[in-house]
């Protein structure tokens, strides 16, 4: 049975944030999920920026989802969900499903309670409001979106894709995911922990230069890449380059490239025979030990655990 996901609309929902997990996980041949929009009770819902929305289901989706989304809506700070609303989400939780939160959607989550103790996140210029609102959440505002494994919770509408992605990756390996996020033209692969909104100066054009330069650089994973050859292609020095490398991804340049590496090994892990030392080579890690060893520190698994994990299911 594939998985069911809810995407459930509420008074003032965004349509951006509604339209993500709708579309990442949408109905299709190639995608193992069922999803289904819905809001508090079926029929119209009042939406944000001047749409409304016509939902056929209301809360009964929500009981036989396995997957919740919340996505964003306007004024979240002085609006309170329906307590058929509250209800039903920790209903959901309480029998095993999964609740997730675009932007402002994490409002919702935290009025269940379901976030007490937990990290959070929310758009940058709401988690001041989220922070005071839900004390007993653990608001950070500095990434793009926290798995707290039963519940998860984004950033601004474009980082409620890096999540979805995240979920694909999580449930069907990479392999999948990729296909996703190249059917949506999106980056297949941003870290939650990569900040969400950092104030800065540089030039648009440098960072379409370093753009190149990332591109440059996953298509020779298997070379050696160091510092200087990344900033060299980028036309910079070594030392600027890392700094504003740092600035645009939340990694070092080289923590990039190790993550890119071993991204492409769980790709080759999914969908290729290949041993585990020849996949080493090809991602430019070398040695089947240390593939292993970095795969322990990144995945918390080796990769003959993930390639039986994943290997069938992709």
């Amino acid at each position: 049975m594939n998985h069911r996901v809810a995407v459930l609309v509420l008074d003032g929902a965004k349509p951006l944030d509604v339209g993500i997990p709708a579309q990442v996980f949408a109905n299709r041949p190639t995608m193992p999920y069922e999803v289904r929009v819905c809001g508090a009770a079926p029929g119209p819902v009042t939406g944000g920026d001047g749409l409304a929305y016509l939902v056929a289901d209301g809360l009964e989706a929500v009981e036989r989802a396995d997957t919740v989304f919340v996505p964003g809506y306007r004024q979240p700070a002085t609006t309170e969900p329906p307590a058929a609303v509250v209800e039903a989400l920790r209903a959901a939780q309480a029998r095993g499903a999964r609740l997730a939160a675009i932007s402002t959607g994490a409002f919702a989550l935290a009025a269940t309670g379901l976030l007490d103790g937990k990290r959070a996140t929310t758009h940058w210029h709401y988690t001041r409001a989220l922070a005071e609102k839900f004390p007993h959440v653990r608001v950070d505002e500095n990434v793009l979106f926290v798995d707290e494994g039963d519940v998860l919770t984004s950033a601004g509408a474009a980082s409620g894709l890096d999540l979805c992605l995240h979920l694909v990756r999580r449930d069907h390996g990479v392999g999948l995911s990729n296909i996703v996020a190249r059917r949506l033209v999106a980056a297949p692969y941003r870290s939650g922990g990569q900040a969400q909104y950092v104030p800065r100066s540089v030039p648009e054009p440098l960072g379409d230069v370093f753009a190149e330069t990332r591109e440059w650089a996953l298509a020779r994973l298997g070379e050696p890449l160091t510092l200087e050859a990344l900033a060299r292609n980028a036309q910079v020095s070594a030392r600027t380059f890392s700094r504003r490398f740092v600035e645009d991804t939340g990694y070092t340049p080289m923590q990039w490239v190790l993550r890119a590496r071993v991204d492409l090994a769980r790709e080759l892990l999914e969908l290729t025979d290949l041993g585990v030392e020849q996949i080493a080579a090809r991602v430019g890690l070398g040695s089947a030990a240390n593939l292993r060893l970095h795969f322990q520190r990144i995945l918390g698994t080796s990769p003959t655990e993930y390639r039986h994990t994943f290997a069938e299911t992709s």
